[in-house]
């Protein structure tokens, strides 16, 4: 049984003409941060999602979806159409030296903001920016979201912080803090909360303007990436749940994930020499606050996506919003010190404990101090509070990519495996065959919101010469899973490399300073018989290795990947 679409008169990707306003669809992107594969419940995993399970349920799971591997190049990525390095964020918001490495937004791009706005969407960006080298209050801001496509912004410039006072916290262009802001003001602040909170602002706000607009919401929440903090109540319900370790639950998601057919089951369960055996864990009540407390930022977050479904309910805009809901990277294997006992973060020179005022900027991405002046700890100091700043750890990061091999940062099927859901009651009705198969990138999004917009992608815009989009549009997906393509998918970052063309997937761990690599240095795997990644095929297919590298070179050059940065990151 397949879906049924109900019929859109839809434009096909660079066409200029637009469809009728009231038949345009309001369209929703949620991101979220450093989570695993199989953390959410429909894929997979043991934490409580039942506001994404039930999208997705209703809607399509996209179930060989992928992003970058990291942050900033999943970001840039998803909003302009490209590959990172064409956007000059092939690495993080430092200038590397070269065109694809200078740490933000070129002039070569547009960003999804931009185009719907041409498209004549109102448009709202909420949550984590990270793709402008311009992070300061004080810096250019001629790549922050009012001037890159946005009408309307709140969140954080910045990559990260604390979720009780983060860093680089704006409203429009004006930089806030959690105490001072005119326009939000909680009983108690937390970050993904009040990004919930102003997503549904901006929502009621927009319906009740009697905007007769259609709307564009980036959504990019911070959840669950470090430091593991969240209000003790969301932590209540996973007490005890993950007592017996990560290889006893890992191996247990494994074989439900087997059982209900989110994988083949003749993929076998990828190993990581380097995660010791919970029997051998001398830190075992620390090990499993942070995984309880990472799931409870999870639930917490799932529980803000509810929120804003619930307003796109109460202000009668859900039929006809498109929701889509994914990640930016794996799960992250950053220790982030936590292999210390407990120790206090530095306080930096001229500073001092003293409680913050209500006007007083947090700078910091690692606070030394809470706004109430308490120390900030990190290393084994039990998370969840303002006054901690840990990271969960590789072995937790492991069960949450299960049954994938490697993390965020590295292009195995860890790195860059993210669920996508597709939800549109309005187009795309319920039934039984909700699983989509076939591989898409990041890049898709946007090709994907032009076409369901009615706009088009420009190859000029604003005097600046455009590189064409990347992505290909997934409304044909929609009724049916398309069928088998030839589609070449492309990876780089800080030296690790993929490309994966129909069956086959060449994929390159870096490990030492190596710039061009010998075709015998390639790892070669089915990704039909052997997604999980555990029988490289290389020495017995040297043709499709000669093939498929010559294929990842030809795009190296192409799209900014080369000449490397210096010096190379491994």
């Amino acid at each position: 049984m397949t879906k049924k679409v109900i019929p859109l008169n839809l434009l096909l990707l660079g066409t200029t003409s637009a469809l009728a306003a009231p038949e345009r669809p309001n369209i929703i992107v949620i991101l979220s941060d450093d989570m695993g594969y199989s953390d959410i419940g429909c894929y997979g995993g043991m934490i409580k999602t039942p506001v994404l399970d039930s999208l997705a349920a209703t809607g399509l799971q996209y179930m060989q979806f992928y992003n970058t591997a990291r942050s900033c190049p999943s970001r840039a990525s998803l909003l302009t159409g490209l590959h990172p390095h064409q956007t000059g964020i092939g690495h993080m918001n430092s200038n590397r030296g070269a065109d694809g490495y200078r740490g933000g937004l070129n002039n070569h791009n547009v960003t999804i903001g931009e185009v719907m706005q041409q498209a004549g969407y109102e448009t709202y960006a909420v949550g984590k920016w990270h793709v402008a080298q311009q992070q300061e209050a004080n810096s250019p801001k001629h790549n922050w979201p009012l001037q890159r496509g946005f009408d309307h912004y709140y969140g954080t410039i910045q990559g990260g912080g604390s979720f009780y006072d983060p860093s680089s916290l704006c409203r429009g262009n004006t930089f806030i803090t959690p105490e001072n802001d005119p326009e939000y003001r909680p009983e108690s602040f937390y970050y993904t909360n009040a990004l919930g909170d102003n997503a549904c602002m901006f929502l009621q706000e927009h319906k009740e303007s009697q905007n007769k607009k259609p709307f564009f919401m980036y959504l990019a929440f911070t959840a669950a990436h470090w430091p593991m903090q969240v209000p003790e109540a969301d932590v209540e319900p996973y007490k005890g749940m993950f007592d017996e370790g990560w290889d006893v639950l890992r191996l247990r998601k494994y074989e439900r994930m087997r059982r209900e057919g989110l994988i083949d089951p003749d993929w076998k369960l990828s190993e990581d020499a380097t995660v010791g055996a919970w029997k051998d864990e001398p830190h075992k009540k620390f090990e499993t606050r942070c995984m309880e407390v990472y799931a409870g930022m999870v639930s917490n977050l799932d529980r803000n996506i509810g929120k804003v479904v619930e307003m796109l309910k109460k202000t009668g805009q859900y039929e006809n919003t498109v929701i889509f809901y994914l990640q930016d990277n794996g799960g992250c294997a950053e220790l982030m010190e936590r292999q210390r006992p407990a120790f206090r973060v530095q306080v930096p020179p001229g500073k001092n404990m003293n409680p913050m005022g209500k006007d007083e900027l947090q700078t910091q991405l690692i606070p030394f101090k809470t706004r109430d002046g308490r120390p900030v700890l990190r290393g084994r100091a039990m998370p969840g509070g303002p006054d901690t700043y840990v990271a969960y750890g590789r072995a937790w990061a492991w069960v949450s990519n299960t049954p994938f091999r490697e993390y965020k940062h590295w292009v195995h099927e860890g790195g860059i495996s993210t669920p996508l859901i597709v939800h549109w009651p309005a187009g795309i009705a319920p039934s039984g065959d909700n699983k989509r198969q076939t591989p898409g990138q990041l890049m898709d999004i946007m090709a994907t919101c032009v076409e369901l917009s009615g706009g088009y992608y420009p190859l000029e815009f604003k005097g600046r010469t455009i590189y064409p989009c990347e992505g290909v549009s997934l409304v044909s997906s929609f009724a049916a899973d398309p069928p088998k393509n030839n589609r070449w998918l492309f990876w780089e970052h800080e030296g690790n490399r993929a490309v994966r063309n129909g069956e086959w997937k060449l994929v390159y761990k870096a490990g030492t300073e190596v710039r061009d690599i010998p075709n015998s240095s390639w790892e070669l795997y089915n990704m039909k018989l052997d997604r999980t990644e555990t029988n490289n095929v290389a020495a017995e297919n040297p043709k499709i290795v000669k093939r498929l590298a010559a294929k990842w070179n030809e795009f190296a050059e192409r799209c900014h990947v080369k000449p490397w940065p210096r010096p190379l990151k491994p």
